[in-house]
């Protein structure tokens, strides 16, 4: 089975090679594809002068957003026959060595979460306000949604890449917390059989937070979306 983790970066020189020498050190035979927005502190070229094997750069020209960046990775995978396609964040928050117990658990399952708060809430480093946030809007999505899982807005997921295909991902408009949101909505649809892992979330301690504002505000209205779809059975 070839396997792919795909990292979607933006200014993230201080910890990717961190990161991908994590990875790369796993018990475990997988390929790394970076898909930068051309970072203006040069993560895309560090990479390039790091790595000639086994790690893949793909440069934007311009930064359009975490959703489309995805997009992306996913075509790329397909285009080049992976059959177990892994997302994570580049800065750390997501361990890489949980990275081969969500490719095995793909042997009987077809989307796998990474989740925070799956028999219990593992979160490291982040202020009060912001954890309320979070397990909050994931609560507020799940209700509307109808889709039974607790952290619908993780970004640690494993994909077989026959899931991809049946999701339609290239419909998806969605970007930061929403795209992620949308895609498990895409899988429950589908009837695809999805699990919760359960990991520890650490919060970056290098670099700066990506989210803002308008990701947030996206996800409050766009999973009305969602719901609306759920509720007339508009398959997606």
């Amino acid at each position: 089975m070839k396997r792919l983790v795909i990292l979607p970066t933006y200014n993230e020189a201080k910890n990717i090679i961190k990161t991908i020498d994590m990875l790369l050190a796993l018990d475990i035979s997988l390929d790394i594809l970076i898909v930068d927005d051309s970072s203006p502190d040069g993560t895309g070229d560090l990479v390039r002068s790091h790595y000639q094997e086994s790690v893949n750069v793909e440069t934007r020209p311009t930064k359009d957003g975490l959703g489309s960046a995805y997009v992306f990775g996913f075509n790329w995978a397909l285009k080049h026959n992976y059959d177990l396609i892994l997302q994570m964040d580049a800065d750390l928050s997501h361990d890489p060595k949980e990275v081969p117990h969500m490719f095995a658990l793909l042997s009987e399952n077809d989307l796998i979460i990474g989740s925070r708060y799956h028999g219990g809430l593992r979160v490291i480093n982040w202020p009060v306000r912001r954890l309320y946030i979070s397990y909050f809007a994931n609560l507020y999505a799940r209700l509307i949604t109808g889709v039974p899982i607790k952290d619908l807005t993780a970004g640690f997921k494993a994909w077989k890449s026959d899931t991809l295909h049946l999701i339609n991902f290239n419909e998806c408009s969605s970007q930061g917390y929403c795209f992620q949101i949308e895609t498990t909505f895409r899988a429950s649809q589908k009837n695809c059989k999805i699990i919760e892992h359960p990991i520890t979330f650490t919060d970056r301690t290098v670099g700066e937070s990506k989210m803002d504002r308008s990701v947030v505000i996206e996800a409050i209205l766009k999973v009305w979306l969602f719901g609306f779809w759920r509720l007339f059975r508009l398959k997606r």
